[in-house]
């Protein structure tokens, strides 16, 4: 006996559909519906303003899988604020009153200071790419999963996207030392709140949208959020003309992914496998899309919005890591956040090596051909 094409599709519209309404009947104010086609729908919040590109790559992922499953399932993203604000997706995600969103670990700081882990420090000398390397095959999944068991919530997570090396921020003037930080109104968010406390600063934690208002009316001096694109659509050279290149505060962060659990759990495996694949097809697409769009606007600043750019003196980079290790050694005092540092620290010193004595350094490329005693290549 033969199946036809048309079965083989009706039936898979029809497992579908029995799968999405098991899920609606475990999972709490689930906003997610079945069409009369027997395509499954999700609502996902972002934690950005539609305006920023960090919403572009959630459209992106969500584009993903809509093309990967044909239709069968189809997520729609609303920016941040459409339904609850930025800091409280986590919560909306666990409740189920919203199926999914996309935003970063160091937003659930509130939550559990140990979620800042995954991107909001030095990372021990890893880049993003590699703390990515680690949460997936070093024992970092494992712990995320457990962290959130910790705290009763209700979801299901996917790092993904490596983030490159984040600016200091934004100030009135360049910083020179580190003595230059103590008293400024500064804003940040994870463990760099504490990190920039201890240099002195008064933090202010704000969601992205609302910096560059806040340092417009004086109630910010200073602030960091992540990218020359990003940067330049929020608005941060109308309050600003002064940008401190370099950090270790935000070294290796990444964007996450996250799912209810109960609607998560409640759909076929194969839709599964293709969500779980299409974070790390979105996440590399993000990358190289990164690199093409944070050089324009990084030219575009400074031959068009008169932005200059400093790099941050070593002195204050070294005077972070001092912080840092001391914010680390107060917060290992739990259990749980001790057991990721040791985890990280153990995966970093193995990769790290291997990345220090392997990869050349391409300073001496760039100067050969872009340098100022660059000879003119024909």
């Amino acid at each position: 006996m033969t199946t036809s094409k048309k079965d083989t599709t009706t039936s898979r519209r029809r497992f579908l559909k029995a799968a999405a309404a098991g899920a609606a009947a475990t999972a709490v104010a689930a906003p997610s519906v079945v069409s009369a086609q027997g395509a499954v729908s999700m609502r996902f919040q972002s934690t950005w303003p539609a305006k920023d590109i960090f919403h572009e790559y959630a459209l992106d992922y969500a584009k993903k899988v809509n093309d990967m499953t044909g239709g069968d399932l189809k997520i729609e993203v609303l920016p941040a604020g459409a339904v609850v604000p930025a800091f409280g997706l986590l919560d909306a995600v666990s409740k189920g009153t919203l199926d999914g969103g996309h935003g970063v670990l160091a937003y659930h700081y509130g939550k559990s200071n140990a979620l800042a882990l995954w991107g909001s420090g030095p990372a021990y000398a890893m880049d993003a790419n590699m703390l990515l390397a680690w949460h997936k095959y070093g024992g970092g999944k494992q712990l995320l999963e457990k962290l959130y068991a910790s705290i009763g919530a209700n979801v299901v997570s996917f790092p993904y996207g490596p983030m490159p090396t984040q600016p200091l921020g934004w100030f009135k003037k360049p910083i020179t030392k580190a003595d230059d930080l103590k008293g400024i109104k500064y804003r940040t968010v994870g463990i760099s709140i504490d990190v920039f406390t201890g240099m002195g600063a008064a933090v202010n934690a704000l969601p992205g949208g609302e910096i560059v208002s806040a340092m417009d009316r004086g109630l910010l001096d200073a602030a960091e959020f992540n990218n020359a694109s990003s940067d330049r659509v929020l608005g941060f050279p109308d309050v600003s003309k002064v940008c401190m290149l370099q950090s270790f505060h935000q070294n290796a962060e990444q964007f996450e992914i996250m799912y209810n659990k109960a609607k998560y759990d409640g759909l076929p495996a194969k839709i599964r496998a293709i969500l779980d694949n299409a974070a790390e097809a979105a996440g590399q697409d993000m990358a190289w899309k990164a690199i093409d769009r944070y050089s324009k606007d990084y030219e575009e600043m400074q031959a068009k919005d008169n932005v200059k750019f400093y790099k941050t003196p070593d002195s204050i980079l070294q005077k972070q890591l001092e912080v840092y290790d001391e914010v680390i050694a107060k917060k290992s005092s739990d259990p749980l956040f001790k057991e990721i540092v040791d985890s990280q620290m153990a995966f970093a010193k193995r990769v790290t090596q291997w990345e220090q004595d392997t990869l050349v350094n391409r300073r001496m490329a760039y100067s050969h051909y872009f340098g100022p005693n660059a000879k003119k290549k024909t």
